[in-house]
């Protein structure tokens, strides 16, 4: 069984309870693969990035094998603008999407499932597209701003390895979704005058678990998601909080993805 996305946001949770953690959130157009069913809530497999949670019941579009495996293997495109409206083409009502949001079966200005179909005339971006690091940064400074929030992958509140997964999505570049699993990728780089702007820096805890990441910018910056999507001095010992005159995270590795 599969699904897919229909709404602008939804929450996943790390249980199937209402108060449980957000863990990550989906986005619309985005598919999974469903585990169980178990009462109200649905245990699922995000296709993107093989996360494992639970959604509410009446939160998906359930679709065929067939639908999913079509919707994940034409060009992905996603919506490249802060918040857009899209439209049902039967119901005609109007809810909005957000950057990151996927628009599956793409064409024409038309998003189409099985049944459903949605009209989408705003700003996106082909994930296929070739790869650069001054995109990456241009993609990221869309978000500087948006709130900090546990789990979410939206401008409307958005964790740190939520910022840096959905940035290289936009730029065609799969990323685990917690930081401790995206710095298991890519190539270590030894020291911070080897960064280049669009690497990532990890930062741990003092127990040395990963906790924080963030993505490398030039003149010493870095910009990030801890309180809200900022930039913030960099250096070999962490991230400088210029406001506090401190150290707020303390470095544990650099990565280069690609």
């Amino acid at each position: 069984m599969y699904g897919v996305c229909n709404l602008s946001v939804v929450p996943c949770r790390k249980e199937p309870s209402d108060r449980s953690e957000m863990v990550t959130q989906l986005l619309f157009g985005e598919t999974f693969e469903i585990i169980e069913i178990q009462g109200s809530w649905v245990h699922i497999k995000i296709t993107f990035d093989s996360y494992d949670c639970w959604i509410d019941k009446k939160q998906f579009l359930p679709i065929q094998q067939h639908t999913f495996d079509i919707i994940n293997t034409v060009e992905p495109y996603h919506c490249n603008e802060l918040i857009q409206i899209i439209s049902d083409s039967k119901t005609k009502q109007h809810f909005p999407i957000t950057i990151g949001a996927t628009l599956p079966n793409f064409d024409d200005g038309e998003c189409v499932v099985e049944n459903s179909s949605y009209a989408y005339d705003g700003a996106f971006i082909n994930g296929y597209l070739p790869f650069t690091k001054s995109g990456i940064l241009e993609t990221a400074m869309l978000y500087l701003n948006s709130p900090y929030l546990w789990g979410g992958k939206s401008p409307f509140g958005i964790d740190c390895s939520g910022f840096t997964q959905s940035v290289y999505k936009l730029n065609g570049i799969k990323l685990f979704r917690d930081a401790y699993q995206q710095a298991e990728q890519g190539e270590t780089l030894s020291f911070v005058e080897e960064a280049e702007p669009g690497d990532l820096a990890f930062f741990d805890n003092e127990e040395g678990r990963i906790i924080h990441v963030g993505i490398v910018m030039d003149n010493n910056q870095i910009i990030h998601a801890s309180g809200n999507v900022r930039i913030d001095g960099f250096d070999h010992h962490g991230i400088f909080n210029h406001e506090k005159r401190d150290y707020s995270h303390q470095l544990r590795l650099l990565k280069r993805i690609v």
